[in-house]
């Protein structure tokens, strides 16, 4: 069995192709949330990834996270708002809050995704007020940088995130067994 695994949830592919990359990285084995194994005790690390809704992991990926316990923990998002924002950083909390017991959180990746095509319809149908974070025209400016996400950039970024996570989970394990830790 491999070191690491890396779990996901989907709805328009974009959370997918972040996870193929972080796959291919750590020569992990990859799982969709819903054929996840009932036993990842063979596993020493694990890296989630899901798509925000409402602010926080989707609700497959909330059922799974109280269930992940004592792993090393990369958590990974895709979303349609700007990497950096509150809400793409406060949904790594969430995240954590749901996380199982004994875990510890090595690093964090977040990237923008193009949105679901049907919540893009119905907000433009709303009927919203210029400031409306929702639908207004900032939150449609936001919709248009989301659209060609993820490109091929942010593919190597998750490359990139991997490989250094990899590096730290080795520091990591070598302290433990070092007992300076």
């Amino acid at each position: 069995m491999k070191e690491w695994c890396v779990i996901y949830s989907s709805l328009t592919g974009n959370t997918k192709l972040v996870a193929e990359a972080m796959a291919e990285e750590a020569d992990a084995d990859l799982f969709s949330v819903e054929k996840v194994p009932e036993d990842l005790s063979g596993y020493e690390a694990v890296a989630l990834g899901y798509w925000l809704r409402l602010g926080a992991p989707d609700p497959k990926m909330l059922a799974l996270l109280p269930k992940i316990e004592g792993k090393d923990v990369v958590f990974f998002q895709t979303h349609g708002t700007d990497p950096g924002s509150e809400h793409a950083v406060t949904a790594f909390a969430r995240a954590g809050y749901a996380l199982g017991a004994d875990c510890y959180i090595a690093g964090t990746f977040s990237c923008q995704g193009k949105i679901n095509p049907k919540i893009v319809e119905k907000r433009k149908k709303e009927a919203a007020a210029e400031d409306d974070p929702h639908a207004g025209k900032k939150a449609q400016a936001r919709w248009q940088r989301a659209a060609s996400h993820p490109d091929a950039e942010d593919l190597q970024r998750a490359h990139d995130f991997m490989r250094v996570m990899l590096e730290k989970r080795l520091k990591r394990k070598a302290r433990l067994e070092a007992g300076k830790m």
